[in-house]
């Protein structure tokens, strides 16, 4: 399989989401099945600046742990080539070991990397880590559940 790239209108059809909730501006690469590497551009305009912190603005790990479950929607939905509708969703179902190394600020580049571990009993598992710089700010391990007809990827029974 090849690597896809996607750009805000391509992300804007397999996810969603949209303002302020929309929370990846660019896919640098996609494999599905496999894993995708994608890019929050952290701006001081985002709306939660304004009060999350008004004397050092601070991106709330929330959002980085919904930017990388966004990505991994990505990841998910390009796996059974569907768009999102009202018969296709993913749904975040559960969160592990999330770990908050360092604060993301404005004019960061958020780089979100998932890799879809493995899919039983209906349940997706992707392993996520965000970066900016090259190092490490947050990583979890996500659960989807999808409410597609046919999102079973390959190999799962």
């Amino acid at each position: 399989m090849s690597s896809e790239k996607l750009d805000i209108a391509a992300i804007m059809r397999q996810l969603p989401h949209r303002y302020p909730m929309l929370l990846v501006d660019r896919v640098l690469e996609c494999e599905a099945g496999k894993h995708v590497v994608a890019l929050k551009n952290v701006t001081f305009n985002e709306p939660f600046f304004q009060g999350h912190f008004p004397t050092r603005p601070v991106m709330p790990g929330v959002l980085i742990i919904e930017a990388l479950a966004q990505a991994a929607g990505v990841l998910a939905f390009k796996t059974v080539s569907v768009v999102p509708d009202e018969n296709a969703r993913f749904y975040f179902v559960a969160i592990d070991n999330a770990r908050f190394r360092k604060p993301v600020e404005p004019g960061d580049q958020l780089i979100l990397k998932v890799h879809f571990r493995r899919a039983f009993k209906g349940i997706w598992k992707f392993d996520g880590v965000a970066e900016v710089d090259g190092k490490e700010v947050a990583s979890a391990e996500m659960m989807v559940a999808p409410e597609v007809k046919s999102a079973k990827p390959e190999g799962e029974a």
